[in-house]
């Protein structure tokens, strides 16, 4: 009989059941084993007792990303030192790394949920799995590479990069899948398209991290590479790594594992429930995290729950693709901006491609300027460009209600990467 790791719940209150007893098994777990967390629920005013139902979780206190940096090297540790295992850290962009602890059975859970994710996207023991992110204290390689063994496919672990590498693996190897960020997908699709690598790969899906891609780009790697489908997968090192979640072959929004973690989506000012199907701040508790479990742990992703199940039959809950981060807004001229609204209005333009940049700039009057930088598809005419330029802009105006500059560039003109692209350029502190 073939291993299927998505669980047996026959419905979403079975579901909740095991939810519940999960929050009740973390509150108590984490009490005991953590000064920080015993500390924050003493100051809160919380006892084991108050979670009695699922909505009792507005009873727990927030933790965020200060929290992790503040108790550093290991906070929220839950479990003796001699339990763990394995550590994973944040890239540490912004002062000092966030590093997370494992347990075995941590461990345990990740590759069971990311063999899940492989298995909802039809990948199968036949595939060849081309691994192309970053390996190392991330949790990006190591966490691909723990799912796809656990589910028996061949792992191909390339790294980001390379490109010359990558092609000839494609080629040699014959693999079937890929994994990468969706900037390394774009930048892999050209490039096997100026080299007439596509009839001699056998490339049928990829898997998505780190970074949302905009329906145009998918459109051009889909197209350039000739796949069947594409997927998006979540996650992040605070909550094991990637995995968290997938878009199944239906497309409907993201299925995330609610057997290991409680989504809520809140208002990031009022940390209030946002209203049915409205855009909120992501904020996770896990379920069965033994040795650096999230109380009520504010990610700064944005996103919406989808409240209609999907048409796949799948018990799982979905939320909608990730919009931004709070922290990635823009505000212009007194307008919020996201780079996922951009996304959204160029990648239904079908005369400009997938890559864009926004470039804000304060001038000696004091004003605020922005300029949109775009590639087109094929046009080298001035004139043409112009038009697409002009209907941009006034598109932007039109949905966003602020005025910006267009630029039209030809294909290629933008920086490609194998890693996230940057698109947001504030030069106003400057």
């Amino acid at each position: 009989m073939k291993k299927t790791f998505m669980p047996g719940f026959r419905d979403r209150r079975q579901l909740e059941g095991h939810q519940l007893a999960g929050l009740k098994w973390s509150v108590s777990h984490v009490y005991q084993g953590s000064s920080f967390y015993q500390k924050r629920f003493d100051e809160a005013g919380v006892r084991l007792s108050d979670i009695q139902s699922l909505k009792d979780i507005r009873h727990l206190p927030f933790t965020q990303a200060d929290d992790l940096r503040e108790n550093y090297p290991f906070p929220f540790l839950s479990v003796p030192g001699s339990l763990v295992v394995r550590v994973h850290a944040s890239s540490g962009t912004t002062g000092k790394r966030k590093i997370l602890a494992y347990t075995k059975k941590d461990i345990d859970d990740w590759a069971h949920f990311f063999a899940r994710c492989y298995e909802m996207a039809g990948v199968t023991e036949q595939d060849r799995v081309q691994i192309a992110v970053g390996y190392g204290i991330w949790t990006a390689g190591v966490g691909f590479q723990l799912g796809l063994e656990n589910l028996g496919a061949m792992a191909i672990p390339t790294g980001p990069g390379n490109v010359d590498m990558q092609c000839q693996f494609l080629v040699d190897l014959q693999s079937t899948v890929m994994c990468c960020t969706a900037s390394m997908a774009l930048l892999m699709a050209e490039e096997i398209d100026r080299r007439n690598l596509r009839e001699k790969i056998a490339l049928q899906k990829i898997i998505f991290g780190s970074e949302r891609s905009s329906d145009a780009m998918r459109r051009r790697i889909k197209e350039l590479m000739g796949l069947e489908d594409m997927f998006d997968i979540t996650g992040m090192t605070e909550l094991w790594g990637p995995g968290a979640g997938l878009d199944c072959p239906k497309h409907e929004g993201i299925h995330y594992w609610a057997d290991y973690f409680i989504l809520e989506i809140l208002d990031p000012d009022t940390l209030e429930p946002v209203p049915a199907g409205e855009t909120g701040e992501m904020v996770v508790t896990t379920l069965s995290k033994e040795a650096s479990p999230l109380i009520r742990y504010r990610t700064r992703d944005l996103t919406r729950l989808i409240e209609h199940p999907c048409s796949c039959g799948n018990v799982f809950p979905m939320h909608d693709k990730i919009l931004g981060r709070s922290d990635d807004m823009v505000v212009f001229r007194g307008v919020n901006i996201y780079p996922g609204q951009i996304d959204q209005i160029l990648s239904a333009i079908p005369e400009i491609a997938s890559e864009y940049q926004m470039v804000l700039d304060r001038r000696d009057d004091g004003r605020d300027y922005l300029t949109l930088r775009v590639e087109c598809h094929g046009s080298s005419d001035p004139l043409e460009k112009d038009e697409i330029a002009k209907m941009i802009s006034e598109t932007i105006k039109k949905k966003m209600l602020f005025s910006c500059t267009t630029e039209v560039l030809n294909y290629n003109s933008l920086p490609r990467s194998e890693k996230k692209s940057k698109r947001v350029f504030d030069n106003r502190a400057n």
